[in-house]
């Protein structure tokens, strides 16, 4: 039996290699080349490709086609309406080489992700425009070449160009019964085509080393052998229990203006910007630290501001924002120990720069604690906090308190540098609220927050602290309906005017469940409730929730949302939302919107500059996938 051989390799990429090797050869099969480069050498395959030149040892650049052929910007774009993304491993090359599966040869490439695959995407290679790919066995397994084969003849085949060899280039949609999923190998063999199985009809598989690929576990990968290493292939996996894919780089006015390599912190959760447009903002790796990012032309620069050391010294900051003076304060996991169950009680940071000036533009800042929380009943793991005029901050503790049902506190600072701490309140849980989640200081002196718990209904209640000589007196604004998997409200908001916005959740059926943003404004002694918009109830997403907001000078909110297909496990989809003020209302709009199986898991304080330009974190994503810090620029 006359197998092929597998030719030897000048490069090697040690970390992703995929391995040709021999099948059922069919009866007085003849010798055919490995690869589709080797191949157009020869002068039984020349004369039928789309041109018979002189080719180049080694090209560079793009397949190319008619200008009437639609190329997709990128592989992995075209995804089955009932099932979704499972692994996609990248663009296709079309320039580089092309891999043999068809008489006796098989290739095998891992995956990760999913609980079965039911179609896989691929670029193929084909030396005439007329052999189309019809069918092919395709085995999904726990080893490379391993699994069960199934042959499948449901094939769309869509032309993407010619290469620089003369091969023309397809997309190959396969759909076939399904098999168990990943992580795993799936194997291609057997290929035919239009004119048949014959040795005369070879087909090949595009290779594109994994540059691009942006699943997890990408590129994907297999095992070097004696004989040379194979770089990765085009493909995209699809089925049920598929995986997100994290948020381009750039899309429209999107784009990330610093992507966290772990090095410089990772998991970042919210900014905080001066008047200068510098952000801060904490990371969550480790014990965290305080960054800010610094604009210096059309680049940003990241310095690390500190470094938290843990234990009573501090981890996991979260909340930053800028006081007086320029100093940072927030909230940290640590202070006083073994304070309810062995946990630490919390404490409030503050962060300023060294009294001299800094000349590198990277100089550490260093850390004082305004307050360490001392029990259960004290505002124990405070957070959430807003300062007034005076430098004085205020916040929330969701259990803390007299009746450990939730507190709102205030820090005001003293000659010593010591800060005073006053609980202005303590929900009951009762008809008050209990369990606060959000703070503001309010343009007429007031706070006004949001509990998570209590109220009329029991899914919480919008509340308003008012000064006096005796204390603070609460009032109740308004009680959130009742919710089995409660309301979390967030994101409180006041515009000029007075009027208060927020968001909070509500699951209408079946485990489905929604953002909803309203509004709240004063009238005669009264606060009107007034619905601006909820979630998408129309698509089969399971979830459609908006994550945080903020509110510009003009009074239009900003901000993020995403959802969730119940049916498919991380069928994600995000988007940046705005709600602009108009004559006849309220206008909704997406800025930038991501298709299904997109994750853009953004969180924590988003930030406006002086220009309308939105600035956000994910916790996550990336090249990396340490987290980002964007921008979307504003296109008034």
């Amino acid at each position: 039996m006359n197998i092929p051989r597998l030719i030897s390799l000048t490069r090697l990429v040690p970390a992703v290699i995929f391995v040709l090797v021999p099948a059922v050869v069919p009866a007085g099969a003849q010798k055919v080349p490995a690869t589709a480069r080797e191949a157009a050498t020869l002068p039984q395959v020349a004369p039928r490709l789309a041109h018979n030149r002189t080719l180049p040892s080694r090209a560079s650049g793009r397949a190319h086609g008619p200008s009437c052929s639609p190329l997709p910007q990128l592989y992995g774009s075209q995804k089955a309406l009932q099932d979704g993304l499972i692994y996609d491993n990248g663009p296709y090359n079309g320039t580089n080489d092309a891999w043999t599966i068809n008489f006796g040869f098989a290739t095998s490439d891992s995956f990760t992700g999913g609980s079965t695959v039911t179609g896989i995407q691929f670029v193929y290679w084909d030396a005439s425009s007329v052999d189309l790919l019809t069918s092919v066995d395709i085995a999904v397994g726990l080893s490379s070449f391993g699994g069960s084969f199934q042959t499948s003849s449901s094939v769309t085949n869509t032309f993407l160009g010619t290469n620089q060899f003369g091969y023309n280039l397809f997309h190959a949609d396969v759909q076939f019964p399904g098999a168990s999923g990943g992580p795993g190998y799936v194997t291609l063999q057997n290929a035919c085509s239009t004119s048949g199985c014959s040795v005369s009809n070879p087909i090949y598989w595009d290779e594109n080393s994994g540059i691009g690929c942006t699943s997890e576990g990408c590129p994907s990968t297999a095992y070097e052998n004696d004989l040379g290493s194979i770089p990765s292939e085009t493909f995209t996996l699809t089925g049920r229990g598929g995986v997100s894919v994290c948020m381009p780089e750039e899309s429209g006015n999107f784009k990330v203006i610093h992507d966290f390599s772990g090095q410089d912190g990772a998991n970042p959760s919210g900014v905080a910007i001066n008047q200068a447009g510098d952000l801060y903002g904490p990371t969550q790796f480790g014990n965290g630290t305080v960054f800010k990012l610094l604009k210096a032309g059309s680049d940003w620069v990241l310095s690390t501001l500190y470094s938290f050391a843990g234990g009573d010294q501090g981890a996991s900051p979260e909340g930053v924002i800028i006081g007086l003076n320029g100093i940072l304060y927030g909230s940290a996991y640590g202070g006083i120990p073994n304070c309810e169950s062995g946990d630490y009680c919390g404490l409030i940071f503050g962060l300023r720069p060294a009294p001299t000036a800094c000349l590198t533009g990277s100089c550490s800042w260093s850390e004082n604690v305004p307050y360490s929380f001392t029990g259960p009943t004290d505002a124990w793991q405070g957070r959430g906090l807003v300062s007034d005029q005076a430098g004085n901050l205020y916040g929330v503790s969701p259990s803390g308190g007299a009746q450990e049902n939730g507190a709102v506190f205030e820090l005001a600072p003293s000659s010593s540098r010591h800060w005073v701490e006053t609980i202005l309140y303590s929900f009951t849980g009762g008809s008050d609220g209990g369990g606060p989640t959000t703070l503001l200081f309010g343009n007429d002196g007031n706070l006004y927050g949001m509990a998570a718990g209590g109220g009329t209904n029991g899914g919480g209640v919008v509340f308003q602290l008012t000064p006096s000589a005796n204390g603070w007196t609460e009032a109740v604004l308004y009680d959130f309906p009742a919710e089995p998997y409660g309301t979390n409200p967030h994101s409180l908001l006041q515009d000029s005017a007075g009027n208060l916005f927020g968001i909070y959740e509500y699951s209408p059926c079946c485990g489905n469940t929604y953002g909803l943003i309203f509004m709240l404004s004063p009238s005669d002694g009264q606060w009107v409730f007034t619905e601006l918009w909820h979630g998408d109830e129309q698509t089969y997403f399971g979830t459609d929730l908006f994550v945080n907001m903020t509110i510009d000078a003009a009074g239009n909110l900003h901000g993020t949302g995403g959802g969730h297909n119940g049916c498919l496990d991380d069928n994600e989809h995000g988007y940046i939302f705005e709600l602009a003020r108009t004559s006849d209302g309220w206008q909704y709009s997406t800025p930038v919107s991501w298709d299904a199986y997109t994750k853009f898991p953004t969180g924590g304080a988003l930030a406006l500059d002086a220009q309308g330009n939105l600035y956000g974190t994910t916790g996550s994503c990336g090249s990396h996938q340490h987290g980002t810090v964007w921008e979307l620029t504003s296109t008034q």
